[in-house]
């Protein structure tokens, strides 16, 4: 087998494969390689190990319809038309739960900048503006004893509320399509509408995956119906909000604060007048940026290509309809 690695990943998973004697190209530039050029790369591939930066669409996939298994160095799959590979036979892969504790850790240290202004006032700093102190200068607020409203209580979201329960003794509710028995038992968790959880919450964090139904989920209608106290978080995916809105809501006060590791579009431009407001945090992305995470990230996203190699069942498939073909 013959695997085409389309970013910079780290080489344990390289590694892995080479050992099993499957032949391994890797993208060794720190930039991906242009879309047109993978497309046409994977023609001479059996296999390709992808990341969220390409685009594979319908036209991609019945380019490539030959590949025996695309496997994404993510949890989130939103760049590929799952359909269209299932229907092409191509099985596709993830890396779920490899980056759960690094993105919770992120929601938490968004949501401690936010609430006290701590990127605006670091840029006071550099622009020689502190002075002396001011008793009523950039307050923030304190988290303790707050409602924590989440958006998509799967494994971040649990492990997010989990921090927040734990450190802050934070109410937690959710909305989710079912219930979170876990989040129950051990948050004491209590599942409400959306409705409920936009007026209900002190902080609402987003945790979701990016589909047709959570898209542009929190606009100006949800951004209307927060307390204008509140703090929205988002470390899901950045289409998941509407950014003019957001933006706007900000503004008028109609919300307090806002934690982005995510944004539409990515990268986020250096004018954005979110970068500028005083109790917004924005991080470019980094939810997985740790070590640890992009390790395990590399590991399995290396086993999906190493047990389709070795004729045995992908561990994080994500079309099982396609073992029907």
């Amino acid at each position: 087998m013959n695997v085409l690695v389309s970013l910079n990943i780290p080489d344990i998973g390289i590694e892995m494969m080479k050992e099993e004697g499957i032949s391994v190209t890797k993208w060794t530039e720190d930039y991906p390689m242009p879309q047109d050029e993978l497309l046409q790369k994977t023609q001479k591939y059996d296999a390709l190990l992808s990341t969220m930066n390409y685009k594979l669409d319908a036209d991609f996939l019945k380019a490539n319809s030959h590949l025996q298994i695309i496997s994404q160095f993510a949890v989130g799959y939103d760049n590929i038309d799952v359909e269209t590979a299932t229907n092409l036979g191509i099985p596709f892969a993830n890396a779920p739960n490899s980056m759960t504790d690094a993105t919770a850790d992120t929601a938490l240290a968004l949501l401690l900048a936010a609430s006290k202004n701590m990127f605006y006032l670091h840029k006071t700093i550099a622009k020689g503006e502190w002075k002396h102190f001011k008793p009523q200068g950039h307050l923030g607020v304190e988290l303790k004893g707050k409602t924590l409203g989440i958006f998509g209580l799967g494994r971040i979201g649990l492990e997010f509320a989990k921090r927040c329960k734990g450190a802050y003794d934070m109410n937690i509710i959710y909305c989710n399509r079912s219930k979170n028995r876990q989040a129950e038992n051990l948050l004491s968790a209590k599942k409400v509408s959306f409705d409920e959880l936009l007026n209900e919450s002190d902080i609402v964090s987003a945790h979701c995956a990016l589909t047709d139904e959570t898209k542009y989920t929190f606009d100006r209608s949800a951004f209307n119906k927060m307390r204008n106290t509140s703090i929205f978080i988002n470390t899901a995916r950045g289409a998941v909000h509407k950014e003019d809105d957001l933006i706007r809501a900000l503004k008028n006060g109609e919300i307090w604060g806002a934690g982005l590791d995510v944004t539409d579009p990515e990268p986020m431009l250096p004018n954005n007048p979110l970068l500028d407001m005083e109790n917004v945090a924005v991080t470019p992305h980094i939810g997985s940026a740790t070590e640890e995470a992009r390790n395990r990230m590399s590991v399995y996203a290396a086993q999906n290509i190493i047990a389709k190699y070795k004729g045995e069942p992908i561990p994080y498939l994500v079309n099982n309809e396609v073992l029907k073909k």
